[in-house]
């Protein structure tokens, strides 16, 4: 009985996929099916990437124990730093016969080289084009002689995926070699998995291991449809549960680096929270689902557009928005400059509205400054938030004031335990809100210093001197 069970599995994933939703095998010829042709079809275009990395340590291995370095620093009293070439491998996918590939963004994060090698042995270095750790996206270009073209993966809509829908992963676990495995989508749009600043993955059961990252998932047209990104595991093998980035995020980000060189997401210019059962009974919806505008930026692109606070976003561009993560998402997979429409509950009417996206705008100007003289910010680098920047810095709704991006080693800031990403709030009783009231207020003159900031959301004090 369990021998049957299998056969008639493996014939249900193997039948063409116009039929999948209508018949089942009937026939020995039926369950002699195979994946083969679609595999014959993709393979060629997952490629394994090698990368180096140059890494200096202390010549002697006590000298990286955080101990010995509070006595020694930096400077290594006995022989000079040694340098070692670190290896990694992963995956990637050839996305345009001119050598454009896909991967994450944390195969090839740090590398000094990276090396493609196709399925049959070809080997070409290639230069990483852009790379996007908020996505976990990279996109790398292989220099070809001229007159060669590589095989690429057509990519095809992940928006139309089901659960239940086929699926394979081609990639190069633990770097035994191109492996072939095969699934069904177990989950769409996974909101919480903590892996990138832009969740709303594709989940498989197809097995997915260490090597595998940037590698391809592809449906049984053999289109691409994700890359394969990470796992969930305790052991480091895999447990059936793994998550792709889908091409509707791989479309947008390759875009944005050819065209610029680097990731530009579009600015709604609003913020909001996600509609809770409670909320859902509140304002008299259907069923807990949407966005609730909390705050809209005047002048923003949702302001123009029509949209107010306590408008419920329920989707864009036809495709559902279910919480703030999916709406981030979402906006993240369109293109500054262009037209989205917003259909929304506004008083528990359906409504609908065309927002015209603009990229982030830098205003205020940023007036990155370095901090001198003696106060408890000195060493510190300040700058004024803009839209831009806290794009940039990853950081949620729309921040207004003073950002600390980075700390000089050894500075009064640093020993102090001032952070980048503080927001400046006070200095000695004076709210600050742009980098010309910081100076002012930290150029003053005083014996005793009281400073607030905003570090994660909670607010925090300090007091120095007497």
């Amino acid at each position: 009985m369990m021998r049957v069970s299998r056969l008639l599995i493996a014939a249900c994933l193997l039948v063409p996929a116009v039929a999948l939703a209508q018949t089942v095998p009937t026939s020995r010829e039926q369950v002699r099916y195979s994946y083969a042709p679609v595999v014959k079809q993709t393979a060629p275009a997952v490629v394994n990437i090698y990368t180096k990395r140059v890494v200096r340590q202390a010549a002697s291995p006590l000298l990286s124990d955080p101990f010995f370095r509070r006595f020694f620093g930096d400077v290594v009293p006995h022989g000079m730093p040694q340098e070692r070439v670190q290896n990694s491998l992963g995956s990637g996918v050839v996305v345009g016969a001119d050598g454009t590939v896909v991967t994450n963004h944390h195969v090839i994060k740090g590398a000094d080289e990276v090396t493609v090698v196709l399925s049959d042995r070809r080997e070409y270095e290639a230069r990483i084009l852009g790379s996007d750790e908020r996505t976990d996206l990279a996109i790398l270009k292989v220099d070809l002689p001229k007159g060669i073209t590589l095989p690429a993966l057509p990519m095809g809509d992940s928006d139309a995926l089901e659960v239940g829908d086929l699926v394979i992963a081609v990639g190069n676990p633990f770097g035994v070699g191109q492996t072939v495995t095969s699934g069904i989508v177990s989950a769409l749009a996974r909101t919480n998995i903590g892996i990138t600043d832009y969740r709303s993955f594709i989940q498989t059961d197809a097995a997915i291991n260490p090597g595998n990252s940037g590698g391809a998932l592809v449906d049984m047209n053999g289109r691409l449809i994700g890359i394969n990104s990470a796992i969930y595991s305790k052991d480091g093998g895999s447990n059936g549960i793994g998550f792709a980035i889908p091409t509707a995020m791989v479309r947008s980000v390759l875009a944005s680096i050819k065209e610029t060189g680097k990731v530009v997401r579009p600015w709604l210019g609003a913020t909001g929270k996600p509609v809770t059962n409670d909320l859902a009974q509140a304002l008299r919806l259907p069923r807990p689902a949407g966005v609730l505008l909390d705050t809209i930026q005047r002048d923003g692109p949702a302001a123009r557009g029509g949209l107010k606070a306590g408008d419920v976003v329920t989707a864009i561009n036809g495709r559902e928005v279910d919480d703030a993560e999916s709406l981030r998402f979402r906006l993240a997979t369109l293109t500054p400059g262009a037209d989205a429409t917003f259909a929304v509950l506004r008083d528990g009417q359906p409504q609908s509205f065309t927002v015209r996206l603009v990229a982030p705008p830098e205003n205020p100007p940023r007036e990155v400054t370095e901090i001198g003289g003696t106060n408890p910010y000195t060493g510190a680098t300040i700058a004024n938030l803009n839209p831009a920047l806290a794009e940039e810095l990853g950081l949620e709704g729309s921040p207004t004031g003073v950002v600390v991006l980075k700390i000089k080693r050894g500075s009064i800031a640093h020993r102090l335990r001032i952070q980048p990403g503080d927001l400046m709030l006070e200095v000695n009783g004076r709210p600050i809100a742009s980098v010309a009231e910081a100076k002012r207020a930290l150029a003053a003159e005083a014996r005793r210093w009281t400073i607030t900031v905003n570090r994660d959301g909670e607010t925090l004090s300090l007091q120095v001197g007497g």
